[in-house]
């Protein structure tokens, strides 16, 4: 089995930060592009959700089996903390940062229903949709990289973002930067 779970919890800030976070991993995909047109509702502050793994705690090691050198696919994950009234759908998106600052995103699933709150290993919730990745395809792009830091993040969203499948991933992320009502994030120190 696994270890215990640790729930992260995510305290109120603006939505630069997830600007900031959105337009790092985009740099990558658009060869240091930016974010732009964050839309009108930039200083309000973000809830906070829960998220948590029964495979892995914060800041511990990812088992390898949801790695590149694994057959398993993606971890389970688990959040709650969603403002109900307020959210459309959910979105999760997998990203690293190397020791050069570099980002690299390894999935952008979006249009979750909002009334979920976990998404079993290997699998993509009935609904929902798989954006493009940096590696150039859509779905869970296993990390490879033993000594990234692996970030999980969920995001609730006041809309869906309604982009077909293999969606580019500026453009997704762009959509899910400005829809944003609250997040929360699991990391994962490296792999194991």
């Amino acid at each position: 089995m696994g270890q215990p779970r640790k729930s992260v919890r995510v305290g109120r800030t603006g939505r630069s930060g997830l600007i900031a976070a959105a337009a790092a991993a985009v740099a990558v995909a658009s060869a240091g592009c930016g974010i732009v047109g964050v839309g009108s509702q930039a200083e309000r502050p973000l809830d906070g959700l829960s998220v948590s793994s029964p495979r892995f705690r914060d800041g511990a090691p990812l088992p390898a089996e949801y790695s590149c050198t694994g057959k398993v696919g993606n971890p389970p994950l688990r959040w709650s903390g969603v403002p109900q009234k307020e959210t459309r759908s959910i979105a999760l998106v997998i990203d690293a940062n190397n020791a050069q600052g570099e980002a690299e995103v390894h999935w952008v699933l979006f249009d979750i229903d909002p009334l979920t709150t976990e998404l079993a290993q290997n699998s993509v919730p009935r609904g929902a949709v798989q954006g493009m990745t940096s590696s150039g395809k859509a779905g869970y792009s296993p990390p490879c990289r033993p000594d990234d830091t692996y970030r999980f993040s969920v995001y609730a969203l006041d809309t869906k973002i309604e982009r077909k499948e293999g969606a580019a991933l500026r453009e997704t992320l762009e959509d899910i930067a400005r829809h944003t009502i609250a997040r929360g994030r699991l990391s994962a120190a490296h792999i194991e």
